[in-house]
């Protein structure tokens, strides 16, 4: 039996996704947390097997969350959901330690075969991943102007040029918003940009921003 952990700050999506794993008899959610501390904590008083984890959760930001879990639990499995596509955060995510990586506009069937890789101690990629990253292998990247940014810094960035306002930034991440404006400023030194609407310019050409990013959150605010 895997024990999974569930990690999102939706409730109705975490609905979802537990029934659909309840289709599969050899695996049992034992916990959910609605941000990255919860998700911490549970994985250190829960005997989980494998975590589903969202990219875009309240709290620390995802890299952090996934660099303390394989800290504190080595083999604990971790499984990366997210409405971005994979060129997003899928390399950044898997260099800080996670073990797979799956959209969440994926079949509702690659769910549970993507845990169980997982859980047996194997990658999960998928196959369009798989190929980007091995004819990129050894290839320089291409510089583009965010892969200077921090994973924190490119999180904050993506959500500027989703037109989030520095308020609803603020609340997302549980940080105040002198905080936000700091990453912001670090963002425009960086990446020579110089506004928001440049920033919003450069996002929406690049793909960043995905049309779920559009939909309204609990809060009120666009999901990221």
């Amino acid at each position: 039996m895997i024990r999974l952990l569930i990690a999102d700050d939706h409730q109705i999506v975490r609905e979802g996704l537990k029934h659909v794993v309840a289709q599969s008899r050899d695996i049992r959610v034992v916990g959910e947390a609605e941000d990255g501390n919860a998700a911490i904590k549970l994985s250190t008083t829960m005997a989980a097997d494998v975590i589903l984890l969202d990219v875009s959760m309240p709290g620390p930001g995802v890299i952090e969350v996934i660099k303390t879990l394989k800290s504190l639990r080595p083999k604990l499995g971790v499984l990366v959901l997210s409405v971005h596509p994979e060129r997003h955060y899928a390399r950044r995510v898997l260099a800080a330690g996670a073990d797979g990586y799956l959209t969440k506009n994926e079949s509702s069937a690659a769910l549970a075969p993507a845990i169980r890789v997982v859980h047996s101690g194997r990658k999960f990629l998928t196959q369009s991943l798989a190929q980007d990253l091995a004819v990129n292998l050894g290839r320089p990247q291409a510089g583009q102007v965010h892969d200077v940014l921090s994973n924190r810094e490119y999180q904050v960035f993506v959500q500027l040029g989703s037109g989030r306002s520095i308020y609803d930034i603020a609340v997302q991440l549980r940080v105040s918003p002198k905080t936000v404006r700091t990453y912001r400023s670090r963002i425009l030194e960086k990446t020579n940009l110089k506004s928001t609407a440049e920033i919003i310019f450069y996002v929406v050409n690049q793909g960043l921003v995905s049309d779920i990013a559009a939909e309204p959150s609990d809060s009120g605010t666009a999901r990221s």
